[in-house]
């Protein structure tokens, strides 16, 4: 039997659309126009998830020279601008891979807890043709600002398809009542419905097929002992 094809995670085209300033030093100019532009920007991240969601695309696709550059920026012009340092530092890491930009992040953010809102992760779940569940969970990441993920399932089969949205406005996360996939969502446990995922996991995995890259942002929440309802952290390469 063909396998349907896996869906990759999408990511807002509006986001991947979204002129990005370059920090200044980069460009080896500190016209006054060019600096404000880069400030200017900086101040949306803490309002704008799709400017926060463009930093983490255009930051990804950077070598490590500019990363430097990037973080220098950031370094010398928060201050001015007055945005918290969690808002223009967390979708960066959201992406790093490098232990050492890594910890560099960490050292500026501090902590985040602070940050992060005080509501609980969300499940969402519905059942459409041929008993094909189509799930969502929703979790904060700080501000008002989630992750969502979404996919297509079977407990004992695995998954038809995967998104992974890793920053999203929260009033635009997927609600109770509203369809996905032609497929009306229903609030529901959040513990029962991580449970039915880590079946399908392992059940994906036993049929010898590759986990979707956007589940293994969320490997800590369906491994072993994955009955908990503690949501996963924000995103991780």
């Amino acid at each position: 039997m063909t396998e349907p094809p896996q869906r990759r995670p999408q990511v807002a085209s509006s986001a991947e659309r979204t002129p990005l300033p370059v920090p200044p030093a980069a460009l080896g100019r500190n016209e006054a126009r060019v600096v404000e532009a880069w400030r200017e920007w900086l101040r949306a991240l803490a309002t704008d998830a799709e400017a926060a969601l463009a930093a983490a695309i255009a930051y990804r696709e950077l070598d490590a020279k500019a990363r430097d550059e990037w973080l220098g920026a950031l370094d010398q012009d928060l201050e001015a601008v007055g945005v918290p340092k969690f808002a223009a530092y967390a979708p960066l890491l959201a992406v790093e891979s490098d232990s050492d930009r890594r910890a560099r992040i960490h050292r500026a953010i501090g902590s985040l807890e602070s940050a992060t809102p005080s509501v609980a992760a969300q499940g969402l779940v519905g059942v459409g043709q041929r008993g094909l569940r189509v799930a969502v969970l929703v979790t904060p990441l700080y501000l008002d600002f989630v992750q969502v993920l979404a996919c297509g399932f079977r407990p004992d089969r695995g998954f038809e398809w995967v998104r992974h949205d890793p920053i999203v406005d929260r009033g635009r996360a997927p609600q109770n009542g509203q369809r996905l996939e032609g497929v009306v969502l229903e609030t529901t446990s959040l513990q029962l419905l991580i449970d039915d995922l880590a079946h399908a996991v392992l059940a994906h995995k036993r049929a010898g097929r590759e986990l979707p890259e956007a589940l293994r942002v969320f490997a800590d929440l369906f491994g072993p002992g994955s009955g908990s309802s503690t949501p996963p952290p924000p995103v991780e390469p």
